[in-house]
């Protein structure tokens, strides 16, 4: 049977039999019968085999020739047969659009038992990075918090700082929608690096204000005046930033659409975060000062003064 089987795969089928070189370019080499020797079943049925003791055998005296229908191929998945299907994105569509509605119509159809569905390929990849990238903001946000809160040697000031990091989300994805692209990995990637620069701004208003604090200004004056001096440093940063965004946004040939994705929600995103820091970072830190005051806050995470930190480590060098 084996015999056979190979036998007519390379007559019907055709095998690889060597590579040709030529001109710097690689072609495959493959034999097969002629069409005349291949196209009906008298025809198949002249083919010779290999028989045991040596020499050949007619095809037509070893088999008998029944017309059906069946597969040209049978592949399988973990030694269960599979059908792939593969296609294109239409302009306009992102591979997630068609992911979701192939999966909402395989789900309708109430597949029998024995049969089931599933992804592969890229489709199957950009599954697994989306649930990488999830862990990722997740560990992002627990690292910083815990940085965070060794520099300032607090527990409420990190909570802060971290407040504008959610709501930077929504900004980043209305950019997309503005400028036309998807939600991918790389555009997941724009979002990550989003959050270290929107944290670094509110790191420079609340050490300040800390600073202004510490040299005995109310705490009211000191949001005030603390907002007002770190708002030159944070626009240039911005500006400097968002501006080196520009050309990736308008990049074109190999790498473009990865670029424009990045760029459109680092742009985008930052922009409009920018009015939500200069607002919402000193109302979260007035709400919180207020809390951490508290009998029971401060009972379970007492915190030192103002005077200690920034006094502290002066009186010690000296």
């Amino acid at each position: 049977m084996q015999d056979i089987a190979t036998t007519l795969g390379v007559l019907v089928g055709g095998q690889e039999i060597t590579d040709y070189f030529e001109g710097g370019e690689q072609y495959e080499v493959h034999v097969r019968a002629g069409l005349s020797d291949r196209a009906t079943a008298d025809a198949i049925q002249r083919a010779e085999v290999p028989k045991a003791g040596g020499g050949t055998v007619r095809l037509a005296d070893v088999v008998t020739l029944k017309e059906g229908e069946g597969p040209a191929t049978i592949n399988r998945i973990a030694r269960r047969r599979q059908v792939l299907i593969s296609s294109n994105v239409r302009s306009g569509y992102s591979a997630q659009n068609v992911i979701d509605l192939l999966n909402k119509e395989t789900q309708a159809m109430n597949l029998p038992p024995g049969y089931s569905y599933g992804l592969t390929g890229r489709s199957r990849e950009q599954g697994k990075a989306a649930a990488g990238f999830a862990v990722a903001f997740l560990l992002s946000i627990v690292f910083m918090y815990l940085v965070l809160a060794a520099q300032f040697e607090s527990w409420i000031h990190p909570v802060t700082i971290l407040m504008a990091l959610p709501m930077t989300v929504p900004f980043a994805l209305l950019s997309l929608v503005v400028l036309n692209q998807s939600v991918n990995i790389y555009s997941a990637l724009g979002i990550l690096v989003l959050f270290g620069i929107v944290k670094k701004n509110g790191i420079l208003q609340i050490d300040h204000m800390n600073g202004l604090r510490a040299g005995g200004m109310e705490r009211d004056e000191a949001i005030l005046v603390g907002n007002r001096d770190r708002l030159r440093p944070i626009l240039m940063t911005t500006l400097a930033f968002v501006a080196g965004m520009i050309p990736l946004a308008l990049s074109s040939g190999a790498g473009s659409g990865t670029n424009r994705t990045i760029a459109s929600v680092i742009i985008g995103g930052q922009s409009l975060a920018l009015l939500l820091t200069l607002l919402a970072t000193p109302v979260f830190y007035s709400i919180f000062d207020d809390w951490g005051e508290s009998r029971l806050v401060r009972r379970f995470f007492p915190k030192r003064s103002e005077e200690e930190l920034y006094q502290g480590p002066v009186e010690a060098a000296h």
